[in-house]
């Protein structure tokens, strides 16, 4: 692999408090060098990017995400799905076990790895289900998902309501040192109450249990209270924000119709301010996707008939600097976010993520920080073109996607 040197970009990584225009020279797939000047271009030669004025940080990270495989592959596939996860800056993405058939034994797990390293570009994190079908009965064999390569365990779509199941659920969790994410709504798709009534259920069994819970796209004011509540009493959490619930509001459904039907659903503009405050206190700890692709038809139908969900992989990067951009969160928080505060989620057995150090996989992402577009799905990579953001202008731009050395996504506008 011929080495790589990207040269002139502001350099943040919030793992090692670096911020700063240098370089870096990637060799042999990993970080061999990270300087604040320039650095020469070593005597076998090295393709070379320039990126004035862009910003260069670890690969972006996420931790929910639904590539659909296997199952649903008219929706999206492990290979349209890293593809659009390449273009939207992410190195590592966590998929969700709600598939056909779920992600509940071994053998699917060993199917999503042979395929994403098969026909990926980015790195391919399982998630295993909680219970056997997702029924929310009877515990998977979690401890053989851990030995087949899970990074947690949920039943994503549905909480896992039964609160016996959900308790011994957790008690493998504190075995095992993996987190329980939870889908906390019943009904799915309701009010806010039902969101907060299983938040508040999830964080009593947590610390009944001493288990570790993830609460998946918290979506309310109440839920970041009882999270920090739980916080101060040192109760095994962590929790993560979307973009849509960040910078969207219920008011979307009336332009967008269907293409904003989320679940939990978009919000109110309070519970929306909560969220971005609950991110700069760290009461939220990372922001994730949930990156959900339907079909067409999927969407254009009833509001009650449509499928939740949003295309979100190629839009995320874009919608989130518009917080930076109005002030709302720093250039720091944002990167933060994406990088090393999930990178620590999942822990170092999983591969050295969400830092640039010197002889770590080069996982890097470069974008333009300013760089204006207009959301046009049909351009989209990933097979979902479901995005309530059709038209919209964003601020802030991907414009190249480095993983384990190899530049696997590129805009037009680098040169090299």
């Amino acid at each position: 692999m011929k080495p790589l040197l990207i040269r002139n970009g502001r350099i943040i990584d919030p793992s090692r408090g670096w911020d700063g225009i240098g370089s870096i020279l990637i060799v042999d797939g990993q970080i061999a060098r990270i300087d604040k000047g320039n650095i020469a271009i070593p005597e076998t030669g090295a393709t070379v990017i320039d990126v004035p004025g862009m910003i260069v940080c670890p690969g972006l990270i996420d931790l929910h995400c639904h590539l659909r495989e296997p199952g649903f592959e008219a929706k999206e596939t492990i290979a349209t799905g890293t593809r659009a996860a390449a273009k939207g800056g992410f190195t590592t993405v966590c998929c969700m076990p709600n598939t056909r058939p779920p992600i509940d034994s071994p053998a699917t797990i060993i199917y999503i790895r042979k395929k994403a390293n098969d026909e990926g570009l980015v790195k391919v994190l399982p998630v295993g289900c909680v219970t056997k079908g997702r029924e929310g009965k009877e515990l998977t064999d979690m401890e053989a998902l851990v030995q087949a390569g899970v990074v947690a365990f949920s039943d994503d779509g549905d909480p896992v309501r039964d609160d016996d199941v959900m308790r011994q659920a957790l008690v493998m969790s504190g075995k095992l040192g993996l987190p329980i994410i939870d889908h906390c709504e019943d009904p799915v798709g309701g009010p806010p109450e039902g969101e907060a009534k299983m938040v508040a259920r999830d964080l009593k069994l947590a610390e009944e249990t001493g288990g570790w819970v993830h609460i998946a796209h918290v979506s309310t004011a109440r839920s970041v209270e009882l999270i920090s509540t739980a916080r101060s009493k040192r109760v095994k959490v962590t929790a993560e924000v979307t973009p849509h619930h960040l910078t969207l509001t219920e008011e979307a459904i009336s332009r967008a119709g269907t293409l904003a039907k989320v679940n939990p659903p978009l919000r109110s503009e309070e519970d929306r301010l909560a969220l971005i405050r609950a991110l700069k206190e760290k009461v939220i700890d990372v922001i994730a996707t949930d990156h959900a692709p339907h079909t067409a038809t999927d969407k254009q139908t009833d509001f009650a008939k449509a499928a939740s969900g949003i295309s979100g992989f190629e839009t995320a990067l874009g919608s989130l600097m518009g917080l930076v951009h109005s002030g709302d969160l720093t250039i720091h928080e944002l990167v933060h976010r994406l990088t090393i505060a999930p990178a620590t989620i999942l822990g170092g057995k999983f591969g050295q993520c969400g830092t640039l150090a010197a002889g770590v996989p080069a996982d890097i992402t470069i974008f333009d920080p300013n760089k204006k577009w207009v959301v046009a799905p049909e351009v989209f990579v990933s097979r979902g073109k479901n995005t309530p953001l059709v038209g919209v202008t964003l601020k802030g731009k991907v414009m190249a996607t480095i993983f384990e050395g190899k530049m696997v996504y590129k805009d037009d506008m680098i040169a090299n």
